[in-house]
């Protein structure tokens, strides 16, 4: 159900010595260029970066460089036992369809089983540390990690042609390699969640809500997960990749389903909130009569549940969320906007759409106890709340400092790792 959820924050860099920036090949043609008539070949690996571009447009050109110093970290961290003089790793910016990071090793060809089964070797090595590790880049912007396709080729000195051209013949190569990898890949991961999605291989964990005066539990979140030893385990990366499959519907539906039949039961007086898309007003077993049988079926009432809309989903269009509000309202359930806070016009959702429920990201909760700003700009959020009739939850609340702040700032409800991680839910039977 949630997306955005359980972040770990980065490992350090395993380089002793931090990378000096990394410029592209180009600058040092005449170095490159020796380096390939000594050697007599080159071998490439290349990585497709056009996924950190997003940065760049969201958040300025220096967020995109110090993820690609990052990336290039990554792949140094993978490559140092291989590395000698003169190889480099160097960008390809300007060249192909986006940025790429690309690593240039010259070896002799003769007699050597380096093209043949080492280089391919060292990719597979590549590609491994940057689907483990691929997060560092782009934290704490984003919290999955990207994809960043890798390919390797190799070119033969040829005195016949400039040294240049057969090196960007090299990098084409390993180019052409990282885009069939990055299709096969694709493929490999669309097959993986269509098996998923339709085996209903999802599980569904509950996160505590709580008063944070009283301790006492005010309702449990449900929270999404793929299978435990799969690349699609994160929220993120589970509705990432409905996305891109265009399952996003299915996948929200199933998730509901789930929520409710793990809750069966739910104590009374507790809340159950569920995530959901605003176009969830369009499945036929989450309306009407269906809903209600579905409900007493599980011993709840509509009363009992929230439906959680994200506040990234809904600020594109009111309108849309309005009319799944004023429906399920209707029918007696409650409404909470959330991960208010990240977008730019916060304030003017909740005004908007007047939610019950007021739900503050984490980003927003994380390290105020040390933060004015934020404090100034929650209590100001607090006051439009207590105008709307209104409740605001604090997410990610992880220090008894962060927590003693959202207490004195007025907050009523909480929820974190300092009340308790999601776990499968102790129902009353």
């Amino acid at each position: 159900m949630k997306r955005n959820h359980d972040v770990d924050e980065p490992a350090e860099a395993a380089l002793a010595d931090e990378l000096p920036p990394v410029r592209s090949w180009a600058e040092d043609v005449d170095g490159v260029a020796s380096a390939l008539r000594r050697a007599g070949a080159v071998g490439v690996l290349l990585v497709d970066a056009s996924a950190l571009e997003v940065l760049e447009r969201r958040y300025g050109v220096q967020a995109y460089r110090n993820a690609r110093q990052k990336l290039s970290e990554l792949i140094a961290e993978a490559c140092q036992p291989h590395l000698q003089e003169p190889d480099r790793i160097a960008t390809c910016s300007g060249e192909g369809t986006g940025d790429e990071v690309v690593v240039l090793l010259f070896r002799p060809w003769q007699g050597s089983s380096f093209y043949r089964d080492e280089l391919p070797l060292l990719a597979a090595a590549v590609a491994e540390r940057l689907a483990e590790h691929g997060s560092r880049c782009v934290y704490p912007y984003f919290r999955e990690s990207p994809q960043l396709p890798v390919g390797h080729g190799f070119g033969l000195f040829n005195p016949g042609l400039r040294e240049a051209r057969q090196v960007r013949q090299a990098i084409g190569h390993a180019r052409s390699d990282a885009e069939l990898n990055a299709r096969v890949d694709a493929r490999a991961r669309s097959r993986r969640f269509t098996d998923l999605l339709l085996s209903e291989d999802v599980t569904i964990l509950y996160e505590p809500i709580m008063n944070v005066t009283t301790r006492e539990i005010r309702g449990y979140e449900g929270l999404a997960r793929g299978p435990w030893d799969s690349d699609l385990h994160t929220p993120g990366a589970l509705f990432g990749m409905a996305e891109e499959t265009g399952l996003l519907f299915e996948l929200d539906c199933l998730c509901r389903r789930l929520a409710l039949r793990g809750a069966r039961g739910l104590q009374p007086g507790k809340l159950l909130f569920l995530n959901c898309l605003p176009t969830a007003i369009h499945d036929p077993g989450f309306r009407g009569d269906v809903l209600r049988r579905t409900l007493e079926d599980l011993r709840l009432r509509p009363s009992d549940v929230v439906f959680e809309i994200s506040e990234r989903e809904s600020i594109h269009n009111f309108d849309i969320f309005r009319e799944a509000r004023d429906y399920y309202a209707e029918l007696g359930f409650k409404i909470a906007l959330d991960d208010t806070g990240v977008a730019y016009g916060s304030l003017e959702a909740v005004m908007e759409l007047s939610p019950d429920f007021i739900k503050v990201d984490q980003s927003l909760v994380r390290g105020i106890d040390t933060d004015p700003p934020r404090q100034e700009l929650l209590r100001a959020l607090n006051a439009v709340a207590g105008k709307l009739k209104a409740e605001i939850i604090a997410e990610g609340i992880e220090t008894s400092e962060e927590l003693a702040t959202i207490q004195t700032l007025g907050i009523p409800y909480g929820q974190g790792y300092l009340f308790g991680r999601a776990a499968p839910l102790r129902r009353s039977l």
